[in-house]
């Protein structure tokens, strides 16, 4: 079985804390993609600091960009049960729009051709993984688990920004969250440190259920 976990809040929220515990718990091996790049040394101090509070036995890939097919490779080269903990959605997208064209009448701050098609390439990817019958759910005749947590940032709460690149960033990032959101099993909003659930798959078996 799989299951999809959207984790959203604000800077300093708490939210990859309550995604790192969420891989504790869920007793699987681990694998941790990071998308953020080092490109000053307050960055370095950020990763640093992540690195240190996750578990050294887990195991990291680093994917500022082509986060779907690296979520697939990790699938491909663990055949066992896995949670696959992403963090965060926002530099990904960010990495995505800045990403130069090669187009060379390009003009727009933003590569939204090529941030589309990697959206969809992950929409994609983890509408299969809930289909109970894809093939990445077996290994040897035997169903495995997969869990994936997917960590963002939630940006929509401030004003509209000034500038092309960060209204596209907002905008983007408020579809992303609606589009793994309609998907995911559970979702959930953290402020504080405290968490709020605003969609949950046991809750929504329990009423069906009843």
């Amino acid at each position: 079985m799989s299951k999809v976990h959207l984790i959203i809040g604000g800077a300093r929220s708490g939210k990859s804390s309550l995604a790192e515990r969420y891989a504790k718990s869920s007793n699987l091996p681990v694998t941790y993609i990071a998308t953020a790049q080092a490109f000053d040394d307050e960055m370095q101090q950020r990763i640093a600091q992540h690195q240190a509070d996750r578990p050294a036995h887990w195991q990291l890939i680093e994917s500022p960009l082509l986060l779907a097919r690296t979520i697939a490779l990790a699938l491909e080269d663990n055949r066992q049960d896995i949670c696959i903990l992403v963090d965060c959605l926002t530099l990904w997208l960010s990495n995505s729009l800045c990403k130069p064209s090669i187009e060379a009448d390009q003009t727009s701050e933003c590569n939204l051709a090529y941030w589309q098609e990697e959206k969809q390439q992950l929409l994609s990817l983890l509408e299969h993984l809930q289909r109970q019958d894809s093939p990445e759910h077996k290994v040897n005749g035997q169903l495995r688990k997969i869990e994936i947590i997917l960590v963002s940032n939630e940006v929509g709460h401030g004003i509209v920004p000034m500038g092309e690149l960060s209204r596209q960033f907002v905008d983007q990032a408020g579809w992303l969250h609606q589009a793994i959101a309609s998907i995911a099993d559970n979702v959930e909003f953290v402020m504080a440190g405290l968490s709020l659930t605003l969609k949950s798959a046991e809750k929504t078996n329990n009423k069906v259920q009843l």
